[in-house]
Parts: C-alpha cells; sequence; structure tokens
C-alpha cells in the first residue's frame, strides 16, 4: 500500500514534502540509545552479600564484585567499539570506494597503518574460521592429522598412461577460467608484464606464448646475443615424447622415422647411442609420399651399470629397456605422435610411448654470458660419503666457469645432474673469473678429455618418479624466506635433507654458421621452471646488465642473424610451415582489406616492365599454389606458362594480368589449398649437388637458401624472386653489366703525403 504522505490531497497539485526531521530524530534516537546501552554497567546490590544474621558473606561479596568488574570491563569494551568507527569510514563519501575494505592504500596516509592494523585483525579471524572448519571437515572424512613439520611427505606417483595424449594439471581456481582453450607457460605471469602476449581467443599452438617485448629490444638483443650478455627463452612450448624399450626396437622405430643409417649402426655415432651426445635431424612418414615432419632433438638415456665381458652378457644387454626423449616444435608434435604410435605397434618388442608436453619444460640461453648465468642458477647437489659414485657431469659442469661460447664445447654434448633449489641461493651474486693462467689449462684439459664420456651416469631427469618427487617437493617461498631468515646475516640458509633434488639435463646446441655464438637448452621438471627462471633472469653478469628475456620474434630474430631456417615459418614444404603460411595469408590480408583503396597497395596495378602488368599470384602471400598450378587468364588469347620449382615466369613471359585482387572471395570459395610443395632438409640438398647419382628429386621439392644482397635495399615479406630473361639478350645484358660493376671492388687511390696534398690544392686554387 503506498505511502499516505506521498498522496496529494484534493486541490494540490503537488506532493507534499516528508517529513525528514522525523526520520532523522528517529536515527539518532536509535545511535543514542546504542550508546547508553554500551556505557550502562550492570550492578548487584549489596544485600545479596549478606547471609541470614545480616553478617558479611565474604565468599558471595567476592562474587558480587567479580560479576561487577567483568560487567564494567564488557561496558568499557563496547562504549569504545560504539563509539569508534573503522578507518575507511573516516574518508569522505566522494574518496570511498567498493574495494577500499580491502586494499589499504586507497585511503589516506594518515590512516593506513589503522588501516592496516582493522585488516590484519580481520584476516586473522577469518584465517582461524577456516583454519577450524578445514579440521572439522577432515575429522569428519576420517583422515589423520596433518604430518609434522620435520617428517618428509610421502610422494604418491600416480602412474602415466601409456601410448595416450596427456592433459595439463588443473590450474588454481582465480586462474582456471582463463586456461580454457589454452595453457600457460610456467613464466606467463613474468612475461604478461613485459612482453605482448597471444590474443586470449587466438593462442598459438595452443599456448600463450609471448610474442615481442614490450619495449625496443632489436639492438640489444643483437648486442647480448652475440657481443656482450645473453638471451634467454622459455622455450617450455617445445614438446617432448618419451620413448621405452629395448634398444633393437627403438632403433628400428628410429628407422623408420627416416633416421640415418649411419647414426643407428655406424661408428661415427657411438656415443650418441650410449647417452653422452644429442642428435639434431629431421625424421619422416613411413608411408605414403614419406614427406619430412620436422627437425627434431633425440636423447638416449645412459644404460645403467655394466656387465663383465661374458657369454651372456650381450645377450643381458639386448634385453635391457632403454629410453630416449624426442623434443619437436609444437606445431609439428601430432602428425609426429601419430606416426610414432603407428610405427611402435608394429615392433617386436613392443614400444612404449609417452606424452611428457606437462611434465617436462626447457629454458633456452645464447649469449658471451649464458654459461655464466647458468651456472650461478644450477648447483650440483653435493654427495655425500655413502655414494660411491661420482657424477661426471657435475663435476664437468662445475669446472666451466670461464666458458664464453657454448661453440668451443663439444658438439652436441649432453651433461645430466642434479641441482638444489636456486631460492636458496637468491640473491645470486655475480661469478668472479680467475685470473690465473692454471685455470685456462685446467679448462682446455677438461675440454679435451670431455670425462662424461669416460664415467657415464644415468641421468636421473629420465625417471618419471624422480621427476614427480623433486616438483611436489618444492618448499613455498614462504618457507624459503623463513629459512633464510633463520641463518645468519650474510649467509644461505644450510642444506636440509627434505630439500628437493631436481634433475636436469643440458645439451649444447652449435650453430653452424662459423663464429656465432652457440646455445644451452636447458630441460627439468615443469614446476621447477619459475624457480630457475628468476635466479637467471636477476643474475648480475660480470660484464654488466641482467640476462634479457626473450620472445618468439628474438627467436626469429637470431635464426635470420646466423642464417638459420626457423621453423615453421620458413620450411613451407612441410604440414606445420603450410599451416603456418595460411595463417598468416589470412592476417596479411585481413590487414589489406581493411585499409582504404586509396590507402594499400593496389597489387594488379603495379608496372613489372614491359607488358607485364599486376603482381604475380596473391601480393599478400607466397603463392606457392600458383607458382606450380598457374591459372589460365581471362583471356582467351594468352596464357600463363607453368615453371619449375628454380625458376619463376619472367616479366616478358607472364603477359597475362593478375588476377583481380580487389575481390578475391570468388577464387577462394572454389579454391581448395593443399600443400603444392614438399620440403627437403637441407642436408639432403646438400647431397644432392655434391652427389648427383642420388635420386633426383622431383618438381615440387623445395628447400631452404641463403642469399646474400650485393647492392642496397633488402627484401619485404612475400617478396618475388624472377630470373634473368633468355628470350630478351639486350635486357638481359643489361642485368648482367649491372651486376658485374657492382660486384667489382672500387679502385684505391694512391695515398699522397700532406704536403702533397697542401700543393694540389694549393694548384687547384
Amino acid at each position: 500500500m503506498p505511502d499516505q504522505s506521498l498522496i496529494p490531497a484534493a486541490g494540490q497539485k503537488r506532493k507534499q514534502p516528508q517529513d525528514f526531521a522525523k526520520a532523522s530524530n528517529s536515527s539518532r534516537n536509535s545511535k543514542r540509545a546504542k550508546q547508553t546501552e554500551a556505557r550502562t554497567i550492570l550492578t548487584q546490590a549489596s544485600d545479596k552479600a549478606l547471609n541470614q544474621n545480616g553478617e558479611l558473606d565474604v565468599s558471595a561479596f567476592v562474587k558480587a564484585r567479580e560479576f561487577e568488574i567483568k560487567a564494567m570491563e564488557e561496558s568499557m569494551g563496547a562504549s569504545k567499539r560504539s563509539l569508534s568507527s573503522r578507518a575507511f569510514q573516516q574518508v569522505p563519501n566522494e574518496l570511498r570506494r567498493r574495494t577500499a575494505s580491502h586494499n589499504v592504500k586507497k585511503v589516506p596516509k594518515k590512516l593506513r597503518k589503522r588501516a592496516a592494523r582493522e585488516t590484519v585483525d580481520k584476516l586473522r579471524k577469518m584465517h582461524v574460521r577456516a583454519k577450524k572448519k578445514r579440521a572439522e571437515a577432515r575429522e569428519q572424512k576420517g583422515g589423520g592429522s596433518k604430518p609434522e613439520k620435520g617428517d618428509t611427505p610421502a610422494v604418491h606417483i600416480r602412474m602415466l598412461k601409456k601410448n595416450t595424449l596427456s592433459k595439463p594439471e588443473q590450474p588454481a581456481a582465480k586462474f582456471r577460467k582463463r586456461q580454457k582453450h589454452k595453457s600457460w607457460l610456467p613464466t606467463h605471469v613474468y612475461h604478461a608484464k613485459r612482453a605482448h602476449m597471444t590474443e586470449p581467443k587466438h593462442p598459438l599452438w595452443r599456448f600463450a606464448i609471448p610474442l615481442s617485448p614490450t619495449e625496443k629490444t632489436f639492438r640489444k638483443n643483437h648486442r647480448a646475443g652475440s657481443i656482450r650478455g645473453c638471451v634467454a627463452w622459455d622455450t617450455s612450448y617445445m614438446s617432448t615424447i618419451g620413448v621405452e624399450g629395448v634398444e633393437a626396437s627403438l632403433l628400428g622405430l628410429l628407422r623408420s622415422l627416416g633416421v640415418d643409417e649411419d647414426a643407428l649402426s655406424g661408428n661415427r655415432m657411438v656415443k650418441w647411442r650410449a647417452g653422452t651426445r644429442a642428435w639434431h635431424g629431421w625424421v619422416r612418414e613411413r608411408d605414403g609420399e614419406k614427406t619430412w615432419i620436422s627437425e627434431v632433438v633425440i636423447v638416449w638415456c645412459v644404460q645403467e651399470g655394466t656387465l663383465p665381458a661374458g657369454e651372456g652378457s650381450s645377450m643381458i644387454i639386448g634385453k635391457r629397456k632403454r629410453r630416449l626423449f624426442m623434443r619437436v616444435h609444437p606445431s609439428a608434435f601430432l602428425q609426429l605422435w601419430t606416426e610414432i604410435l603407428k610405427v611402435a605397434k608394429i615392433q617386436r618388442p613392443s614400444v612404449m610411448v609417452e606424452d611428457l608436453r606437462f611434465e617436462l619444460g626447457s629454458v633456452q640461453l645464447t649469449g658471451p654470458g649464458s654459461t655464466e648465468a647458468l651456472l650461478a642458477a644450477l648447483k650440483p647437489v653435493l654427495k655425500t660419503n655413502e655414494e660411491a659414485t661420482v657424477n661426471a657431469g657435475a663435476e664437468t659442469w662445475s669446472s666451466l666457469g670461464l666458458v664464453t661460447n657454448p661453440s668451443t664445447l663439444p658438439q652436441n654434448a649432453v651433461l645430466g645432474f642434479n641441482v638444489s633449489d636456486p631460492r636458496l641461493r637468491y640473491p645470486p651474486q655475480t661469478f668472479i673469473p680467475p685470473a690465473s693462467d692454471s685455470a685456462n689449462d685446467e679448462l682446455l684439459q677438461v675440454l679435451a678429455e670431455w670425462p662424461p664420456d669416460k664415467v657415464k651416469t644415468p641421468q636421473s631427469i629420465f625417471d618419471r618418479t624422480t621427476r614427480l618427487t623433486a616438483s611436489r617437493l618444492l618448499p613455498s617461498q614462504k618457507a624459503i624466506n623463513r629459512r633464510k631468515g633463520d641463518a645468519p646475516p650474510g649467509d644461505f640458509p644450510s642444506a636440509a635433507p627434505t630439500d628437493p633434488q631436481i634433475p636436469v639435463l643440458l645439451i649444447v646446441s652449435r650453430s653452424p654458421t662459423s663464429g656465432a655464438q652457440g646455445s644451452w637448452t636447458l630441460l627439468l621438471p615443469w614446476k621447477c621452471v619459475l624457480p630457475v627462471w628468476y635466479h637467471i633472469m636477476h643474475y648480475p653478469l660480470s660484464t654488466g646488465g641482467n640476462p634479457r628475456f626473450g620472445c618468439l620474434e628474438e627467436t626469429r630474430q637470431i635464426a635470420f642473424e646466423q642464417s638459420i631456417p626457423w621453423f615453421p615459418g620458413d620450411y613451407p614444404g612441410t604440414q606445420a610451415g603450410w599451416e603456418w603460411e595460411l595463417a598468416e595469408r589470412a592476417k596479411k590480408k585481413a590487414d589489406w582489406e581493411k585499409r582504404p583503396k586509396g590507402k594499400r597497395i593496389a597489387w594488379d596495378s603495379l608496372e613489372l616492365g614491359k607488358t607485364t602488368k599486376g603482381e604475380i599470384g596473391l601480393g599478400w602471400a607466397c603463392d606457392w599454389d600458383y607458382l606450380f598450378n598457374p591459372k589460365p587468364a581471362p583471356d582467351p588469347g594468352t596464357a600463363s606458362q607453368a615453371t619449375t620449382k628454380d625458376s619463376a615466369p619472367t616479366q616478358e613471359e607472364s603477359a597475362n594480368p593478375a588476377q583481380n585482387l580487389e575481390n578475391p572471395q570468388g577464387a577462394e570459395e572454389t579454391e581448395v589449398l593443399p600443400r603444392p610443395i614438399h620440403q627437403v632438409p637441407l642436408q639432403q640438398s646438400a647431397r644432392l649437388i655434391t652427389n648427383p647419382n642420388l635420386i633426383p628429386p622431383t618438381s615440387h621439392d623445395i628447400t631452404a637458401v641463403n642469399l646474400t644482397l650485393v647492392s642496397r635495399g633488402h627484401p619485404v615479406t612475400c617478396a618475388r624472386i624472377y630470373r634473368l630473361p633468355a628470350s630478351f639478350p639486350n635486357l638481359r645484358s643489361q642485368w648482367l653489366a649491372l651486376a658485374s660493376s657492382i660486384l667489382q671492388p672500387p679502385k684505391r687511390t694512391p695515398k699522397t703525403t700532406k704536403d702533397a696534398s697542401n700543393r694540389n690544392s694549393n694548384n687547384n686554387i
């Protein structure tokens, strides 16, 4: 029923104002009544302390006074609470915020201490209530009490399903919605604050990958990767496949994937099969056209122990199961995984395949300071006197402090050992190289002998139990800070028996370009990547500054500077490279279409010389399908000529106009874009050049080449390369004359003395 005071009376046009004075008086009276009640102190009459005879009962008198004292204390507390207000209530109404009760910094400075104290009291009460609820829930479920602090918690290792794809671990509740259709790298929060990430709804290879830093870093990364400093990448998005089985079955699987026979049975790759070297090469499909899939890195696990020579020793060794890791780019993972499963099913004895994408992470470093930064982060666990075996990899790693270029180490060398938690040694300290000449002599001796080749110790990172134990026993940052606070001033915390031993695997890669910097690839458990990453990023280099982090664009930059093709962008003949080309083509087309016609390139109006007008194929794409499958021109009198893989249509031979690129939708609706080309690895193409007796490639096989410009300028993406015209000798001779003039070295003028130069100048005057 509406309020009667709001209904206008007869003859009145406006509503009468409400009696606000009455409402304000009622609120004021309620506050006053609340204060009066809080200040009221309950008392007890003195008659209660007398007995029936009128004498004083001491016990009753004391109880009465005790009641009055408690009532007075309660009244004092209630009165104080009723009159006082919280710090957030002292702020004017226009400055109040909805989140003020949770953020102390949103109140004036003079009230922040009081607000922090009130917030701490509130959080303490909430924590006590939550702790009580958890204890009650634990008792209802019948669970035991929590383990003591000194006890080592038992780690339950769940068996990994073989021959099945793995799923990422369920993230925290506050980050769960953000990783619904993608996965975060271990260092996602670090990169999200400092780099441009992939769009949330458009991840790259199902990962949120940093694309480029927010600051300008092109020159800085160039100097850090080649002259001074180092660059680090979180490459945990690289996929790792674990294969386990008898050595003969593993060799048969690799043979079916196209690994060279010399590497599988020859003497040249004995160290690789022994587990002290890594193999970089290409794998391909087993059936069909046997197209190449991708470049992979294969690392064997060192065999456990040796058997004395005898009649049955070779048979026992042949029956032992071995393990290997196969690392591949995520864009080609599914294709390689399907091929490995197909080949593994036909091996006898059988081979077990594991998906280790979310169990193993990796960090890649390059630059003169890469070894120095890794040495500060990776401290091998000290051996006890009870252990008789010595890890040669750990000892060798500790002696590489003077290495400024990983390319000086043995090619594709592998080091495996266990390290301690780097957070116990934070902040990192700069490595001071020894000034004596004996240190250089010792380093040269280590590089010449390379002890890990002689004393072979199995790498513990191949053991899944060791990996998961190290991940689950990692202490929290709060526990680390507590131990650092208990340590003496200036000292790091001492090692504890419950500290996790993190298994790591280091792989050395050498650049094919002479004089270029090599790189380190660090493999370690997924959850252990972040502590090592922060230690590397905050390490003060001896040459000044800190290591720089790299993103996807920096990877392409370093590869371009070293004349190395980048996968998958520079390999369009593979399935992964072709998918990358189609995705880039769609992006460039959308960028071209959103521009107005007056501000975009009119590809069909370009003058290519003579009678040719219009760009060949799609201007925003590397149009391989048009190159190998040219379409007829609209004019029936002219026809486009097919070209081979090493030649494009000449300016004179392609007299037909290009397609109408202003409206290319009609062509895309009827056109299916299969992969028209096949990739040939660089090693295979080099063999074809040196040995012409091998099977010649088909007309649709392509390979990567390195071009050196002899004049000014630089080609842009999707640039066309034309051959010299053969049907026009005059034009061809002009191009050759231009090339010879550019390649001819300039003539040197003889140097003159100072007097002669002055004399000549005077004569000229």
